[in-house]
């Protein structure tokens, strides 16, 4: 009993010393630090052409960031709203504008343009991102969180 006791207390003497040593390996800014981000390939919205070349894989806890990148040739949306509930959007940047929203439906472009989108990964499963109206393969996403 007494080497159980001195095991519970060094474990409780260790605690605090292992979750800063893992505060610290993400730096001052947790989860949304450098050392936890990746950048994913961008999606494009173009008339008749594959949104992506593959789905993305993801892991829980990761902060993610890619562009869409529409060439106007027509009025496209994207459309993924159990996605989009399952992350956390930190920032969409559209033309060096930054907007901080608590949640999204949908994206639509009705122009050539680019959109930056940043996000931390949170709800395992499998998700999807597509043109509305679609039923091809190209034109959806398939999107794994692990």
């Amino acid at each position: 009993m007494r080497h159980v006791a001195l095991f519970l207390t060094a474990l409780l003497i260790a605690a605090p010393a292992m979750a800063d040593d893992h505060r610290e390996a993400f730096g001052l800014a947790g989860i949304l630090s450098a050392k936890n981000k990746e950048d994913l390939p961008p999606i494009t919205l173009s008339a008749g052409m594959p949104l992506a070349d593959a789905g993305w894989r993801l892991k829980s806890g990761t902060y993610y960031e890619f562009e869409i990148e529409a060439d106007g040739s027509q009025e496209l949306a994207l459309v993924g709203p159990e996605f989009f509930r399952a992350i956390w959007i930190d920032e969409i940047v559209i033309e060096g504008l930054e907007i901080r929203p608590l949640g999204l439906d949908s994206v639509e472009f009705d122009e050539a343009g680019t959109m930056e989108i940043g996000f931390l990964a949170i709800k395992p499963g499998t998700y999807y991102m597509k043109v509305p109206g679609t039923t091809g393969e190209t034109q959806r996403l398939e999107i794994i969180i692990e």
